[in-house]
C-alpha cells in the first residue's frame, strides 16, 4: 500500500478534507475487514505507523475507533490484536442488519441529493461490468462501497456509523469463507436493482430489495459451514 504522506491529500465527495488520523482509520480498518490483517494477528503501532507513512499519534486515535468497532481487541500485558471472526456473531450481526438496510435504503431513497444519486449511477455502471473473472478482492471492495455510498446518502450519521461497523464485521465473515461461496460477481450484481430504485426514489422497492440482500448474504454464510 502507498503511504500515506506520499498520497494527495484526501477528501470526502463534498470536499471535506480527512485528517491524517481518519485517513489511517479507514486504511487500517479495511486492511482488518478484508482480513489483509488476518484474525488474531497481533497490531503494532510503530509498523503500521511505518507502513502508513504518518506518526504514531493518528495510528493510535485510528485504534481507539478501530476498538470500539470490534476489529481490534487489547489485553493486558499481552498488546493489541486482531479479533477472530466468530461464527456464531452471524445471526446477531443479521439481527440489526435486517432491521437496519431497509431502514437506510428507504431513507437513501427519499434523501439521496444530486451528488449521492450521481455517484450511485456511477457504481451501477461499474456494476454492469461485473464479470465471473474479476478479482474477488477487487469485488468485496466494491460490495464495500455501494453499501457505504447507499448508507451516506441516508444522511442520518448515526444510522450510517451504526450500518458500517455492522457491515464490516459481515464482511469479515464473508471474507473468511470466501473460497467455498461461488457466484460472488452475482452476489456484487444484485445491487444493481437497489441502486436504480435508490436513484429512482422508491423507497419501498429499495427497502425490500436491501432486506433480500441480506436474509441472501446469511442464507450463502451457513450454506458454506
Amino acid at each position: 500500500m502507498q503511504q500515506l504522506a506520499t498520497e494527495p491529500r484526501g477528501s470526502e465527495p463534498g470536499g471535506e478534507e480527512l485528517s491524517l488520523a481518519e485517513r489511517a482509520y479507514r486504511a487500517v480498518r479495511d486492511r482488518l475487514v478484508m482480513l489483509e490483517i488476518r484474525p488474531g494477528a497481533p497490531i503494532h503501532e510503530e509498523q503500521l505507523a511505518q507502513s502508513l507513512g504518518v506518526g504514531r499519534t493518528p495510528v493510535r486515535e485510528a485504534l481507539k475507533r478501530l476498538q470500539y468497532e470490534r476489529l481490534i481487541t487489547t489485553y493486558p500485558r499481552r498488546g493489541t490484536f486482531a479479533t477472530q471472526v466468530n461464527i456464531t456473531d452471524l445471526a446477531h450481526i443479521s439481527e440489526v442488519r435486517l432491521e437496519l438496510e431497509p431502514l437506510a435504503a428507504a431513507r437513501a431513497a427519499r434523501r439521496a441529493t444530486a451528488a449521492d444519486r450521481a455517484a450511485l449511477t456511477a457504481l451501477r455502471q461499474e456494476l454492469t461490468g461485473t464479470a465471473p473473472g474479476r478479482q474477488d478482492a477487487e469485488l468485496m471492495h466494491l460490495d464495500l462501497t455501494v453499501h457505504r455510498a447507499i448508507y451516506a446518502a441516508a444522511h442520518n450519521p448515526y444510522l450510517e456509523d451504526t450500518l458500517v461497523r455492522h457491515d464490516n464485521l459481515a464482511t469479515r465473515i464473508w471474507c473468511l469463507f470466501l473460497d467455498r461461496l461461488p457466484g460472488m460477481a452475482g452476489h456484487v450484481e444484485e445491487h444493481g436493482p437497489l441502486i436504480e430504485a435508490v436513484v429512482a426514489g422508491e423507497p419501498e422497492r429499495a427497502a425490500r430489495l436491501a432486506r433480500e440482500h441480506v436474509e441472501g448474504f446469511e442464507r450463502a454464510i451457513r450454506a458454506a459451514l
